[in-house]
């Protein structure tokens, strides 16, 4: 079977990397869950500390501005303690201890400003610190965030939980609504797979509701009743066609057979006659082959590979033309093929014909193997473009030149071989000409 288009394989790999609707949707309801929970918790989280942050620097600036006003009353009690908070006074005289006891304090401005430090036990902690400095006293209020770093990290774990668990009830209700929404595609498909092994097609819209897919369940019925009549008049036709040209075949092949049997015809009258019983041969066994194909069924048979390729030789070799060209047969004999003579006379007659047009001199073999048949010639050789595109139906290779022919009969050859099961393959000989190599399923 010839290799088929290239493009057509990638197209076809690419598709197969996309994601099935069903994964599609599942996705879209995880993202949709984790998107939805993960900004409600950050929004939630960023509430909740900007309310925090306001809050304690609220408690903070009122507890300064007391400790400030109990230090103009009574001066002689610079400390004042609180719950969580530290108040701190350092008079003019003092200022220097602040440099050398919290340096980190003594260039800092009024405000409220984020710190760290190592307490008595040696564990950092976290710290508020309100600043106001006077001409008359410095004043300092820490406010311990321990407490409230604590409470911070493990409302961020309830978060991470939740939004964890959101993600999943995600998962499992996008899994249900594809299941859902996917139930009736899946149904859809199954029953166009099982009305595919019939010849008749299988009414699909009346399994399914008014909706979507019985829409499209009905376009599908539409159009395999019009596949349908497409393909009956196609069989029709060439059924028809066949039978008609059977007939005026069968008149030549006697009138020929008829004019042969006279003792008294001229040599040049008789090779004529011998050419066109050959004519019709050909005629015959292409109406035969192209019927098998239009019906897309395998016909039966013990054709002889040997003895057909010594015919399709000796057919070509009185059509020479005075070329010096040399025909021969060669290999193992008693290869036999399950086919008609006649599809197998087409697809390796093709392959002789074109090796027999196409060289000018030299020769021509046919290589007979135990389960294949090696067309070989001495001629013009084959191009790269040629080699891929060779059995493209309409395709002319660029050796063609202005020799008659419409390129159809490789395209011919390449789907007897997808309807039998053969393989061939054309390539550039080693050193001149062509090797076509035809494979075929032995007869046991």
């Amino acid at each position: 079977m010839a290799s088929g288009d290239p493009s057509a394989s990638r197209l076809k790999k690419k598709k197969r990397f996309r994601r099935r609707l069903r994964s599609r949707i599942i996705l879209s309801f995880v993202l949709l869950g984790f998107g939805l929970t993960a900004m409600f918790a950050f929004a939630t989280n960023w509430t909740r500390t900007r309310v925090e942050n306001q809050l304690v620097e609220d408690v903070m600036n009122r507890n300064i501005a007391n400790a400030a006003r109990q230090f103009e009353l009574d001066p002689s009690n610079p400390q004042i303690a609180f719950d969580q908070v530290r108040a701190f006074v350092y008079t003019p005289d003092k200022f220097d201890s602040v440099r050398l006891n919290r340096p980190e304090w003594y260039d800092l401005k009024d405000g409220i400003v984020g710190m760290t430090g190592i307490g008595e036990d040696g564990k950092p902690f976290a710290y508020k610190l309100a600043v106001r400095k006077t001409p008359g006293a410095w004043f300092f209020l820490a406010y311990d965030m321990t407490q409230s770093a604590r409470s911070e990290s493990q409302f961020n774990r309830a978060l991470y939980l939740s939004v964890l668990v959101f993600t999943l009830f995600s998962l499992l209700v996008g899994w249900w609504a594809a299941s859902r929404v996917m139930s009736p595609v899946s149904e859809l498909a199954n029953r166009l797979k099982r009305s595919g092994r019939s010849s008749q097609s299988e009414a699909l819209a009346a399994h399914f509701p008014d909706d979507e897919v019985g829409q499209l369940a009905e376009a599908l019925d539409d159009y395999a009743e019009r596949l349908t009549n497409v393909v009956q008049r196609d069989r029709e036709f060439n059924a028809d066609v066949s039978h008609e040209l059977r007939t005026p075949l069968a008149v030549i092949k006697g009138a020929v057979e008829l004019l042969l049997s006279r003792p008294d015809i001229e040599d040049k009258t008789r090779n004529r006659l011998l050419r066109i019983q050959r004519a019709e041969q050909q005629c015959t066994d292409l109406i035969s082959a192209l019927l098998l194909l239009s019906r897309n069924e395998r016909g039966h048979g013990a054709t002889d590979i040997a003895k057909l390729s010594e015919q399709l030789l000796e057919a070509h070799r009185a059509q020479l033309g005075g070329k010096a060209l040399a025909l021969r047969v060669e290999g193992e004999r008693g290869l036999v093929v399950d086919a008609p003579e006649a599809a197998v006379a087409v697809a390796l007659g093709n392959l002789i014909g074109n090796a027999v047009k196409y060289t000018t001199q030299g020769e021509v073999v046919v290589r007979l193997h135990p389960r294949s048949v090696e067309v070989i010639d001495s001629g013009p050789g084959l191009s790269a473009e040629d080699a891929a595109k060779l059995f493209e139906r309409g395709y002319r290779g660029t050796h063609a030149g202005h020799s008659q022919g419409g390129g159809i009969g490789l395209s011919i050859v390449r789907r007897l071989c997808e309807l039998y099961g053969w393989d061939v393959r054309v390539k550039p000989g080693e050193t001149v000409g062509v090797v076509a190599t035809l494979k075929f399923e032995r007869v046991d």
